[in-house]
């Protein structure tokens, strides 16, 4: 087993850290690695001035200073478990500071594009059904599109109106559905989602091909073509309605450790990005009606 491997394992056992984070370190370690293989170096005894130099060699092919910074973080992480477990004398990257990356603001959508965007599946049809319930959801709950694919029938409690939801970590969070969703649900439910299924008793919640839980490609691809009705021509991302639940919800005046809970985040910081949205809505308001504005 590779030092790298080791290393990936540690964090699944370790921290439960998902099949996505895992792949996105696997890709910094092994560009890194395959970097110093071809200076005639080692990823557990790197020259002093390779780091700097493959930076700047990156940052020239076009890189951003976020991309940078991530990678940066991934090997730190790196060479703190490789001192620990006694494969590094010492940390190679210990006197090297991350550089300071001010957060993007997400891209989210006003309420009343959400609306277009709900009304666009065609819901006379079962697939149309299962994608506007979908999007209920999504919205109503602040799902990550990963949550949302992967619920089961037994994650949500139509009488409770709460949906039980597997995050980050596989760490579970009660997050209330709200009276759309809920009614939404119930009527996909009874009626779409069995004539979708050729074995109901299949656990996904929402199927794709051959009773199989909808993959994140195909929901994103489906959101795309709904964004194509709705008129909606601002870039989307797969997390758009994420983040328009959150924002949407402090434009209301909702608390923002209630946002923190609702969206799973294990740091408040995480969640006070959105606070810098709403504030940038409410500038653009005052802008466009004071008379001073």
């Amino acid at each position: 087993m590779s030092v790298i491997d080791a290393f990936l394992d540690a964090l699944w056992l370790e921290q439960g850290a998902s099949d996505h984070t895992l792949a996105a370190y696997r890709r910094d370690l092994t560009a890194w690695q395959n970097y110093l293989v071809a200076q005639g170096d080692d990823i557990l005894s790197p020259g002093l001035q390779q780091l700097p130099v493959w930076l700047d060699a990156r940052r020239e092919q076009g890189y951003q200073l976020r991309s940078n910074a991530r990678l940066l973080s991934s090997l730190r992480s790196f060479y703190r478990w490789a001192r620990l477990h006694g494969h590094v004398a010492s940390d190679p990257l210990a006197e090297v500071k991350l550089p300071r990356v001010l957060p993007g603001l997400p891209n989210t959508l006003e309420e009343a594009e959400v609306e277009r965007l709900l009304m666009a599946p065609d819901i006379e049809t079962p697939l149309g059904v299962r994608d506007r319930t979908m999007l209920e959801l999504l919205y109503a709950c602040g799902l990550r599109v990963s949550e949302l694919v992967s619920l089961t029938g037994d994650a949500v409690n139509l009488r409770q109106g709460v949906v039980r939801v597997r995050g980050k970590g596989d760490k579970d969070r009660l997050v209330p559905m709200g009276e759309e969703a809920i009614d939404w649900l119930a009527h996909y439910m009874k009626t779409a989602r069995p004539a979708l299924m050729s074995d109901p008793t299949k656990s996904a919640l929402f199927p794709g091909r051959g009773d199989k839980a909808m993959t994140r490609q195909t929901f994103w691809h489906r959101i795309k073509v709904h964004s194509i009705t709705a008129g909606i021509t601002r870039p989307l991302s797969p997390h758009t309605l994420r983040h328009a639940f959150a924002t949407h919800l402090l434009n209301h005046g909702a608390n923002l450790r209630v946002v923190q809970l609702l969206l799973g985040h294990s740091d408040l910081s995480t969640t006070q990005i959105y606070t810098h949205v709403a504030q940038a809505r409410l500038e653009n308001l005052h802008a466009e009606h004071h008379p001073r504005g």
